[in-house]
C-alpha cells in the first residue's frame, strides 16, 4: 500500500505472511522495502514481529532465547534496516522483540531516511530511543504477557520521533496500543502529525465466529478523524497455527478516510 499524506509525505504499509525462517522473513520485508522506495514513499511501516512467526500463540520458554538487544552490532535484523534506510532514503520503524538485561519487551526502533536511529539521547544509547508497547494483550491466541513487560517508566512510555531528514514528527503505537483512545491523544498532544500501528491481529481461536477486522479499522479511523492526523496500519496475512491473521492494512487521512486498503490475503 503506498499513499500521500501530510501534504507531499509518502507512506507505505507492508503485508505479508511469515514463516518460521528468519532470514526469509527479513528478506521479504528487504523486498516490500525496496518496492515501496522506488515508487517514491518516504516512510514504510513494517508489521509487528515480522521477523518471526508470531509466537505468542503459546507460551513457551524457549523463544525467550529469540530476543536481541537495541544494538546494532547485536541485532542482524537492526543491522540491516538501518543500512536499507540509508540506501534507500526512506523511513523504517523496524518491530523486535528485545531484550534488555534480564526484561524483554515488544520494541520499535525507527531508522530515519539517512540510517541513523531517531530519538537516541545526548548519551548516545541506542536502547532509550526504543518505543517498548504499553499495552500488553493476553487471552488465548495472544499470551503476551506470558514474554513481554509493559514499557517502563524509565524507558519514555510514549513517545513522539522527528525526522531530521523529512522534517516530521511520527508517534507510533504497536498493536493492542491502538485500541487505547489515549494512545492517539497523548501522542497528538506530544507533537505526532502521523500515526503508525505495526500489528499482528487476526481470528480468535476461541471462538471462529468472531472478526474484528472492521472494528480494528474502525477504531484507527476515529483515532485519525478525532486527532486529525493520519493513521497507517500494517499486519500480516497467513495461517499460524490456530490463527489466520486477516491483514487488511490500510492508510487513511486525518478525517479517519481510508485512502488505500489492502485485502484479507
Amino acid at each position: 500500500l503506498m499513499s500521500c499524506v501530510r501534504g507531499c509525505f509518502q507512506v507505505s504499509a507492508s503485508q505479508f505472511s511469515c514463516s518460521g525462517d528468519r532470514a526469509d522473513n527479513i528478506l521479504k520485508a528487504e523486498g516490500l522495502v525496496r518496492e515501496a522506495a522506488a515508487k517514491g514513499s518516504q516512510l514504510i511501516l513494517l508489521q509487528e514481529l515480522f521477523s518471526s512467526l508470531y509466537f505468542c500463540q503459546e507460551e513457551s520458554p524457549e523463544y525467550f532465547a529469540t530476543a536481541l538487544p537495541a544494538d546494532l552490532h547485536r541485532n542482524d535484523l537492526l543491522c540491516k534496516m538501518s543500512e536499507l534506510a540509508k540506501e534507500l532514503k526512506i523511513i523504517i520503524p523496524v518491530s523486535f522483540f528485545e531484550q534488555r538485561n534480564q526484561v524483554f519487551y515488544n520494541s520499535v526502533l525507527l531508522f530515519d531516511a539517512d540510517g541513523s536511529v531517531l530519538g537516541v539521547p545526548d548519551n548516545g544509547e541506542t536502547a532509550q530511543a526504543v518505543y517498548r508497547k504499553v499495552h500488553i494483550p493476553t487471552g488465548p491466541g495472544y499470551e503476551e504477557k506470558y514474554y513481554f513487560s509493559p514499557a517502563p517508566k524509565d524507558g519514555g512510555g510514549f513517545r513522539v520521533y522527528y525526522s531530521n531528514v523529512y522534517k516530521v514528527n511520527i508517534g507510533i503505537g504497536i498493536c493492542w496500543d491502538q485500541w487505547f483512545p489515549e494512545t492517539a491523544r497523548i501522542l497528538t498532544l506530544m507533537g505526532a502529525e502521523i500515526l503508525l500501528f505495526p500489528t499482528a491481529i487476526g481470528s480468535e481461536p476461541q471462538d471462529p465466529t468472531i472478526h474484528s477486522r472492521d472494528h480494528w479499522q474502525r477504531t484507527m479511523c476515529g483515532h485519525a478523524a478525532s486527532n486529525l492526523v493520519p493513521v497507517v496500519a500494517s499486519n500480516r496475512i497467513g495461517k499460524e497455527n490456530e490463527i489466520r491473521f486477516y491483514g487488511s492494512s490500510f492508510i487513511c487521512d486525518h478525517t479517519g478516510a481510508k485512502l488505500e486498503e489492502a485485502d484479507e490475503e
